[in-house]
């Protein structure tokens, strides 16, 4: 009988990472993840010689049972005793026989069809691959586990508690502006220098603002700018007269009295007004209809004319080699980054107060609307089946790879080490089962003889 493996090395030994790297946390939770691996098999280690002795004990008990009543074998009472103790050791023999020869050859001899798991260790890792892609990373599987799961439903009951959006607020806000803060400017004149302009230089731009300036019209999008600005322009308006007035001024004739100005002017910043008040609250104006045809042919013009795209393109470089365009890049990128980074952590700033907000929505959504869990959870199971589909293969690839790269005899210990308590029980049962057979086939053998 084989002797209990030690405490067999880790199949594969992970790559030097020192300290440094890694960082004093970092380095930590590595040699805190190292002890308990190795405290876990040490436990593995010694209930598996605790129940190879178990084993080993029950067969010696057997073995004795059978030398002691082997004289009184006619007996009828000692007759069964010696021949389920028999049995018992056949069984136990032979089941320890089939545990041992999965993981090294029986008393070291090379019998055929023993050290299975050695020997094909490379074809175990590709079957454990393959069972592992059909019968856990299969459509139909996954879609059913997060069917469910009920994820959507339970995202919407965790996020209805206060406490959990905050923290999830908090955590998010923390580590965004802690990301934020990482990106220097230098970090963004490098992105805009070597990715960005480079890029626009070889991208045609005509026919992408074509395409956008017909998408944004056929959504009626351009109509909110056109409020905004007419709004915008009613209320400067109203609040600058002087200023209208001084523009007619500078431009009236010298011999002009003072007030024919004046009542130019003021005549002409009550018809500019009635105009952008009439045109802001007609949706049907001539103004608006005239805007519309010229972005429709502007639209039509940058993917189809010639001569409007080599204009556009034009236009493009030479924005592009003005030296502003990265300094302004970088100072819009600065501004902003200040702005968040500001509001961000700020506990009490607008920025965490409005997510907040949104989050306590979305919550109450995901807990009464069914229809909302629906699409969210069909959305979800599409992307994760997506993502198996394309990347499925190299995650259970792993396990393949890395049985490969374990010495035969090492991957066998790891295993042993792993199952063997369990296999340890199949030793006892065959103890055990055996004899009772034998003491049927006794009792058989005594009936028909």
């Amino acid at each position: 009988m084989s002797t209990p493996a030690s405490t067999p090395p880790s199949p594969s030994t992970p790559p030097s990472d020192p300290a440094g790297s890694r960082g004093p946390r970092g380095a930590r939770a590595l040699g805190a993840g190292l002890v308990a691996g190795e405290e876990a098999d040490a436990r593995r280690a010694r209930d598996l010689r605790r129940w190879k002795l178990i084993a080993l004990g029950l067969l010696l008990v057997a073995a004795i049972t059978y030398a002691v009543t082997l004289p009184f074998e006619d007996h009828w009472f000692w007759g069964f005793v010696n021949a389920g103790a028999e049995a018992s050791m056949v069984g136990a023999m032979a089941d320890w026989f089939a545990v041992t020869a999965l993981f090294r050859h029986p008393l070291g001899l090379p019998i055929p069809h023993t050290a299975l798991i050695p020997r094909r260790k490379d074809d175990l890792g590709a079957g454990l691959s393959e069972f592992v892609s059909e019968n856990f990373l299969a459509e139909d599987v996954v879609r059913d586990r997060l069917a469910a799961a009920r994820v959507s439903e339970r995202v919407g009951t965790w996020l209805s508690r206060p406490e959990a959006r905050q923290r999830l607020v908090d955590e998010g806000s923390d580590l965004l502006g802690t990301a934020l803060a990482r990106v220097t400017d230098e970090h963004v004149r490098l992105l805009v220098e070597d990715g960005l302009v480079p890029r626009l230089r070889d991208e045609r731009l005509a026919p992408l603002l074509g395409s956008m300036l017909t998408e944004a019209m056929r959504d009626d999008l351009h109509h909110g700018v056109v409020d905004l600005v007419l709004d915008e322009m009613h209320d400067w308006l109203l609040a600058n007269p002087a200023t209208v007035a001084e523009v007619v001024e500078e431009r009236a004739p010298w011999w002009a009295p003072q007030g024919v100005n004046e009542m130019v002017s003021s005549r002409l910043h009550r018809e500019l007004v009635r105009f952008v008040v009439d045109v802001r609250d007609t949706p049907d104006h001539r103004a608006r209809r005239a805007l519309d045809s010229w972005l429709a042919q502007l639209a039509t013009d940058l993917g189809e004319d010639t001569e409007t795209a080599a204009a556009t393109e034009r236009l493009k470089e030479r924005l592009l080699d003005q030296p502003q365009v990265v300094a302004t890049a970088v100072s819009v990128w600065d501004a902003l980054r200040r702005a968040l980074v500001g509001s961000l952590t700020d506990p009490d700033g607008l920025v965490r107060a409005r997510v907040l907000e949104e989050v306590r929505l979305l919550a109450e959504r995901l807990v009464q609307d069914a229809d909302l869990r629906a699409r969210l959870d069909g959305l979800a199971a599409d992307a994760v089946v997506h993502v198996v589909g394309r990347y499925g293969h190299e995650a259970v690839g792993i396990i393949s790879s890395t049985i490969q790269g374990w010495d035969g005899r090492e991957a066998a210990q790891r295993i042993e080490l792993h199952v063997g308590k369990d296999l340890q029980f199949i030793r006892l049962n065959g103890t055990v089962v055996g004899g009772l057979v034998g003491v049927v086939i006794h009792g058989l053998a005594l009936l028909l003889g």
